[in-house]
């Protein structure tokens, strides 16, 4: 099993490339989307604000699975399957971040004065790295 620190799948994570986040809905179909991904203290994370779909298909069940994918190679690619914590604290700053990452800009401009931010950090249980 690949490791989130191995050196292809951390070049990955470290560049500007999206992912692909599964969830499952309550009726046991699949829910994916794509997000901004990012490391935290070795730990692979994402942001959404809570209410949305697939935020609130992790707070019922923490499973996901996520593949970032080689904007430039596709064939290069990702995938980790695991389960998730979720935190409040920090959300904001881990979305201005990802902001600056993927936006070049300092601040998330698509935040609303009503959202709360929540990070979700990812446990892998596997960890798969996939390269042509």
């Amino acid at each position: 099993m690949a490791q989130l620190s191995d050196p292809g799948v951390a070049q990955l994570l470290a560049h500007k490339n999206h992912a692909v986040v599964s969830s499952m809905n309550e009726d046991g179909s699949i829910h994916s989307t794509v997000v901004w991904v990012d490391l935290i203290d070795g730990q692979l994370a994402v942001n959404s604000a809570v209410g949305r779909k697939w935020p609130t298909n992790l707070e019922r069940d923490p499973r996901i699975t996520v593949l970032v994918y080689d904007e430039s190679n596709p064939y290069d690619y990702v995938e980790v399957r695991g389960a998730v914590t979720s935190r409040l604290e920090g959300a904001d700053d881990h979305i201005d971040r990802l902001a600056k990452k993927y936006l070049g800009v300092d601040s998330y401009p698509l935040r609303t004065a009503s959202e709360q931010r929540v990070t979700f950090l990812v446990q892998p249980s596997l960890v798969r790295h996939q390269k042509q």
